[in-house]
């Protein structure tokens, strides 16, 4: 490949990154805000939601993966103090993946760690009190796909 030709190529990357931008953790939640404390039930909590949006998760980090929307599809609030860990995970006939802004401000993600083969995970062995912000993305391509997301202390896999 050319000098030229890696110099384009490296414009395209900057170009296909720049969505990230338009990532907006505070934007208003498309299915409404959660507020859970330690030992909360019905556990797990279920939300029905649609996976997916326009955005490439890769944008906001490479460990990122699936299409997700602008707005979160949830947002948590999480008053934390025991020893359980909090488990936010989605569960989709669609290959399904997980974006979460964390209290501390960190990105989180995972494709395919969950149940199923196809569906996320994320676990927080000491979960931190405020807000998460929480995506579900649909891998492969911009599509909405029906999807339930799970939040729970007792997940087992």
């Amino acid at each position: 490949m050319s000098i030229k030709h890696c110099v384009i190529a490296a414009a395209f990357v900057a170009l296909a990154v720049a969505p990230a931008s338009a990532q907006n953790a505070n934007a208003d939640p498309s299915y409404g805000t959660i507020n859970l404390a330690t030992g909360f039930e019905p556990d797990p909590q279920v939300i029905a939601i649609r996976s997916g949006g326009n955005i490439d998760a890769e944008s906001i980090s490479s460990s990122c993966a699936g299409f997700i929307a602008n707005a979160p599809d949830v947002r948590l609030v999480f008053s934390g103090g025991s020893s359980l860990p909090l488990v936010v995970s989605a569960n989709a006939r669609a290959d399904t993946t997980l974006v979460i802004n964390a209290p501390d401000g960190n990105w989180y993600c995972d494709d395919d760690g969950g149940n199923g083969g196809l569906n996320p995970a994320v676990r927080f062995n000491r979960p931190m009190s405020g807000r998460y912000e929480i995506w579900v993305g649909t891998f492969g391509n911009a599509s909405l796909q029906p999807a339930e997301l799970h939040i729970s202390e007792l997940y087992r896999e």
